[in-house]
């Protein structure tokens, strides 16, 4: 499957490492990036703060940057390879945590007038999930200034619904990964198990730990 696939997705949580993941695996192949830009978001951090009172603004702000860098994908040479570390289609999952229902019904009419009318597909997406206890000490480790008022209680909200619309999808192949006993970013051993499964992966869905 992997050497087969122009277009990867790795995805999950705050906090599961699917940035990365995503940069190694590029490295690797090797392929261009296509990454979430949380840091030019204006709105992020005061959202941490004040969830209630800047969710839209946030929100909005990042359904724009998403929209506007899966543009310059669909615009570019569609021969070459890339991995990304977002799909378009999850947007609305943080809508639905973080907006209430007035603020949730406009977020969803400028996101269906917005959506491309054929969005790419990924020919394989990487599913990585871990307990929130875990996320959560992967956030702090990584000590970004935007992060840290996040609660635990919200990182495990966030895993709720990853895992809620990862179990599902269907849009794409997808190679679920148990983050919480494989670390195939700073792991080499475990990174090179990945790419091997990857590259035998038969089955539309398939899960990768360790055995017993």
């Amino acid at each position: 499957m992997l050497d087969k696939a122009r277009y990867i997705v790795v995805e999950g949580p705050i906090g599961a490492g699917k940035s990365s993941l995503a940069r190694r695996l590029a490295e690797r192949l090797p392929a261009d990036t296509l990454f979430e830009q949380p840091e030019a978001n204006p709105f992020l951090g005061r959202f941490y703060q004040n969830m209630e009172r800047w969710a839209l603004a946030t929100q909005i702000s990042f359904l724009f940057q998403r929209i506007d860098q899966l543009a310059a994908f669909l615009d570019a040479d569609q021969t070459r390879r890339v991995v990304s570390d977002f799909i378009l289609q999850k947007d609305p999952l943080f809508a639905a945590l973080n907006l209430p229902e007035d603020e949730l019904a406009l977020y969803q009419r400028i996101y269906d007038s917005m959506m491309p009318p054929a969005p790419p597909r990924p020919d394989l997406v990487i599913y990585l999930q871990a307990r929130p206890e875990t996320l959560m000490e992967r956030i702090r480790r990584r000590g970004m200034d935007a992060e840290r008022r996040i609660s635990e209680t919200y990182v495990q909200r966030v895993a709720e619904r990853f895992a809620r619309f990862f179990y599902q999808y269907e849009a794409a192949p997808l190679f679920i990964v148990d983050a919480e006993v494989l670390n195939p970013v700073d792991h080499d051993d475990d990174f090179e198990l990945l790419l091997d499964r990857l590259r035998n992966m038969r089955s539309y869905r398939e899960f990768f730990a360790y055995a017993g």
